[in-house]
């Protein structure tokens, strides 16, 4: 990311609130995500360098000295007429610069909360999204850790007792669309992905991050367009990721698949590619089992080929349909969004949709493509 990019992005999250962010036009600037997670850190700030002990509840929290976080969450959800549905929201923490969170006051914080949220009407084949951000201060947003509770406004992430996580609730609201759902108890364990929640994202000291997953959330609730109300339920996928600096300088992206099986197991990879889209040796993935076993996936276990490719309305190309195989485990997947126009497009720019899985086995899940 260039230097002037990230000043830009700094000054729009602390000049605006908690409101929407404007649409995306020519005069608005557009950050991939790839790129944040690329950025070279403020040395204040703690680089994830090696495994360490995850504890809990305190690791569902804020990390506050470390650069950028998230808590980011998808699924697919039917209705009570059996029509499909899927959402995004994720919450992001952004430390502005490192400091002691007690220096802050009501006017002057060194962190920001940026939101992301989105449903995709999979019958209408329409994707509704929205951005926000806020500065930490006069309870416009902020982070606590028991009950773990992540705010924006009207959106948030929150646990009902400071006794467990589950269940969540997930609620955001916008004047078109609304969801208000709850989460859990899971129906499988935590995954600490990598060595033991230690995910190493390229070459050099600090290009890693802390990442565990929840893979198979049962969810019920309600989701809003405009004034129409529907009941839904279905299952979702909670991932929870913080660093300094993810990406090395020679990675553009990565290609995130997140499949729930209809036979009860659960695949994660992340694909991360290189300046000319190849895949790069830390690409990484796992599939779980019913019971919460966990098989390790990588390149030479795992194979990819893209079939077939989105272009949105300025050329760009998105592959939208894969072929993933993992032989050793009789997998032999399709994987294709369930429409193909689910890019999310607003001061941080990617592709985020619901996927239908076709092949040796069925499924659903979410697809992530950053970088492009």
């Amino acid at each position: 990311m260039r230097l002037a990019d990230t000043c830009l992005m700094v000054l729009m999250l602390m000049l605006t609130a908690c409101r929407p962010a404007p649409e995306s036009s020519a005069e608005t600037q557009e950050i991939t995500l790839s790129s944040r997670m690329g950025a070279t850190p403020d040395a204040g700030f703690l680089r994830v360098t090696q495994p360490r002990a995850m504890i809990f509840p305190q690791d569902h929290g804020p990390h506050p000295e470390y650069a950028t976080e998230w808590w980011y969450f998808t699924g697919n959800l039917t209705d009570t007429d059996e029509q499909p549905w899927g959402y995004q929201l994720t919450l992001f923490r952004v430390g502005l610069k490192p400091g002691d969170a007690t220096e802050d006051s009501d006017w002057r914080s060194h962190q920001i909360i940026m939101g992301h949220f989105a449903i995709s009407d999979i019958q209408a084949r329409k994707h509704h999204s929205q951005e926000r951000f806020s500065r930490l201060g006069v309870g416009l947003a902020g982070a606590n850790t028991q009950p773990l509770r992540v705010w924006l406004g009207a959106w948030f992430i929150e646990a009902q007792s400071t006794e467990s996580l589950f269940p969540l609730r997930l609620k955001a609201d916008t004047e078109d669309f609304a969801l208000d759902l709850e989460l859990g108890p899971p129906d499988k364990p935590l995954v600490l992905q990598g060595d033991r929640g230690f995910s190493q994202k390229g070459q050099g000291q600090g290009n890693a991050s802390y990442y565990y997953s929840y893979t198979r959330l049962p969810t019920s609730g309600t989701i809003r367009l405009d004034d129409n109300i529907r009941q839904v339920q279905g299952l979702s996928w909670f991932d929870r990721e913080w660093s300094s600096s993810a990406l090395a300088a020679d990675q553009s992206g990565w290609d995130w698949f997140a499949l729930q099986l209809t036979d009860g197991r659960d695949l994660m990879f992340y694909r991360l590619r290189d300046q000319q889209h190849r895949a790069q040796a830390f690409s990484r993935g796992v599939l779980v089992n019913k019971q919460g076993k966990v098989d390790g996936l990588n390149l030479d276990n795992t194979e990819f080929e893209i079939q077939g490719y989105w272009r949105n309305a300025d050329g760009l190309a998105y592959p939208v349909n894969w072929r993933l195989q993992v032989p050793h485990q009789g997998i032999d997947l399709n994987i294709s969004a369930v429409f193909p126009d689910q890019e999310m497009r607003h001061t941080v720019r990617y592709w985020e949709g619901a996927v239908r899985v076709e092949g040796s086995h069925q499924g659903k899940g979410y697809l992530e493509l950053s970088g492009y």
